[in-house]
């Protein structure tokens, strides 16, 4: 029984790479795929606007002639000015049960570190924190959302057989909207709107969000800078988020806290969730998964997961997280909301994880970013 292993090279190959989850976890019933022709797009340069600052190696593994597994090794120079790292990147790190695969894949991806003269690899974590990253070690037995990774309980063991050790977590909770507004966030919310002259605004058409959305993700990237493993987000890649996301969202989900002088100081944005339809697609479009996907971002939907909650660092002590959990929540409730998936947040964020207080929820699952030196 012999491993070899392939570049990516050709476009059939990139196929391969981004639907060999979708075979792997074909019988399982948590695992959501994610959209076939974006993943296509994330590893095409000239298409994702990172690849200004990145360079990518994917690699495919093959046991007896059969896939078996696949890696992409990634080098995020941005990352690494940044930070002061001297690390390469590994994301899409996906295998059978077979040591010799893994070891394969991701021995391929040190070596290519080694030879550009990287002395650490980290992962997975993909090319911005608008990627995907994190490994779940927490929650295989729930359903999961359209915006991370899935995958095996088997893969704890491969991680500590090749030498990585948990370099940080992030923790995600599934919130339960309550059927009304809890009274002393409003308080809190309308005598700090009334204090500091803030306002809150629900959009309502794409029109005005899209406007919005560029103050708010130069918002995001300040308040989020601090964050492990963030890069700065230039305007190209700004603009590729806002243009792939302003389609998926409902815009009377989304809230922004305007100052005095009308500039954001906080954005919250929770989207419908796509999962069932991705799962039901085999995260393809056609025939009928755009048809899905429409449904559950047009439609009724019980489940919203949220993208992103951001406060500029000088707002972040007056009130802002609670004018918009006032505003979505009552949002949510006329729109019949019951549940909303909050996506990672690191573990030691502790100001976000405050921000759940007064709801009932549950920590479903755990993320975790492995490093090593090499």
């Amino acid at each position: 029984m012999s491993v070899t292993l392939k570049e990516v090279q050709t476009q059939k190959d990139l196929k391969n790479f981004v639907e060999f989850p979708n075979r792997l976890y074909k019988k399982n019933p948590w695992f959501v795929p994610f959209l076939g022709a974006d993943e296509r797009e994330t590893f095409t340069p000239g298409k994702n606007p990172a690849y200004a600052f990145c360079e990518t190696k994917l690699f495919l593994a093959y046991k007896d002639g059969v896939l078996a597994g696949r890696i992409a090794g990634l080098i995020n120079h941005a990352y690494n000015k940044k930070w002061q790292q001297n690390a390469i990147r590994f994301t899409r790190f996906d295998f059978i049960d077979d040591y010799a695969v893994s070891a394969a894949l991701f021995t391929a991806v040190v070596a290519w570190g080694k030879e550009r003269g990287f002395t650490r690899i980290m992962g997975p974590i993909g090319f911005t924190d608008m990627d995907h990253e994190g490994m779940l070690v927490e929650g295989f037995e729930e359903f999961n959302m359209s915006i991370t990774f899935y995958n095996h309980p088997y893969y704890l063991d491969h991680m500590e057989k090749l030498g990585l050790v948990k370099d940080i977590d992030w923790i995600e909770f599934r919130i339960n909207v309550p059927e009304e507004p809890d009274a002393r966030i409003r308080r809190i919310a309308l005598h700090q709107e009334k204090k500091y002259g803030l306002t809150r605004v629900i959009y309502h058409d794409r029109k005005t969000l899209y406007k919005d959305a560029f103050e708010a993700f130069d918002l995001i990237d300040k308040a989020f800078s601090v964050l492990y493993g963030t890069v700065p987000l230039t305007p190209e890649v700004i603009k590729n988020v806002i243009d792939n996301y302003i389609p998926l969202v409902k815009p009377e989900y989304i809230c922004s806290v305007k100052d005095a002088e009308g500039k954001i100081v906080g954005f919250g944005a929770l989207v419908p969730s796509i999962a069932k339809a991705l799962k039901k697609s085999d995260g393809k479009l056609f025939p009928l998964g755009i048809f899905r996907m429409l449904k559950a971002l047009k439609g009724k939907n019980d489940t919203l997961e949220m993208y992103f909650v951001a406060v500029d660092p000088t707002y972040q002590m007056k009130g802002v997280p609670a004018i918009i959990i006032d505003a979505l929540t009552e949002t949510l409730i006329e729109g019949g909301v019951k549940y909303c998936e909050t996506g990672p947040q690191l573990e030691t964020n502790g100001a976000v994880h405050s921000m759940w207080g007064q709801f009932e929820k549950r920590q479903h699952r755990r993320r975790r970013c492995y490093a090593k030196e090499m």
